[in-house]
This record gives structure tokens, sequence and C-alpha cells, in this order.
């Protein structure tokens, strides 16, 4: 028998009838997924910041967890007094109006708003990989 990627060599026909003792090794076909968020500029880089496993980024966790907790104060500890301007993507966390763009102003944050982003920009964007 020849399953996609593990192989099994047994008179049975199907690797569920061959008793469980009489295989070498389970494992799983695909990596657990995990989610991180940095930011990148001329002046460098963030620290990695991990998405918590199984969090649902809406805008909240996104202002209070990511952005609040880790990102404003590296890229501030990065640039100093450097004039700065925070650059996102469309994901809904950072559209938000109601939220995430009422956070940053009230942060002062220089940002640009979503409704001045252009259509489609992936040559201004270096951390979207989008294959």
């Amino acid at each position: 028998m020849n399953s996609q990627n593990d192989r099994v060599y047994s008179a049975a026909e199907r690797k569920s009838n061959v008793d469980p003792r009489r295989l070498i090794r389970e494992r799983q076909h695909f990596s657990r997924g995990i989610m991180v968020s940095v930011g990148v500029s001329k002046m460098g880089k963030t620290r990695l910041v991990f998405v918590e496993p199984g969090a649902k980024i809406k805008s909240e966790y996104y202002c209070n967890n990511l952005l609040e907790r880790n990102l404003l104060p590296n890229i501030r500890g990065k640039c100093g007094r450097h004039n700065w301007i925070l650059q996102e993507d469309g994901a809904p966390s950072h559209t938000s109006a109601a939220n995430t763009v009422a956070f940053l102003k009230n942060q002062e944050v220089q940002f640009i708003e979503p409704k001045a982003w252009p259509p489609n920009s992936p040559d201004i964007n270096p951390v979207d990989y989008a294959v």
C-alpha cells in the first residue's frame, strides 16, 4: 500500500486495517501554522511578535496586543526621534476606522490612512510575499 507520503508495506489493502502497534510512527501531515507581525523600514526591523495560537485578529486584538504592547514601542525604540510613518496592509484589523484608525490617531502615530492606500501595491510592501 502506498499512501501519498507515508508508505506502509503490508498485505492489508488499507492502512486503517494494519494493527497500529505494527506501524513505526505516525506523524501529522502538516505543521501547525503560526502568525507573526513585524515592522520593516530603512532604519531596520522590529522584533517578531508572535500571535497567540487560535487568536482572532480583530481590531481590538491588533491595537492592544500587537501595536500598543509590541510594535509601537519597538518602532519608537528603533527610530528614536526620527520621523516615521506607519503603513499597513489591507487586513480588516488594519482598516477599521472605528478602532485602529482612532487608536493610531490617539497614539499620535503618523500613518497612511486606508483611504489613501493605492489599490494594488505589492512593490511598496516589502513584507507581503504573496505567491
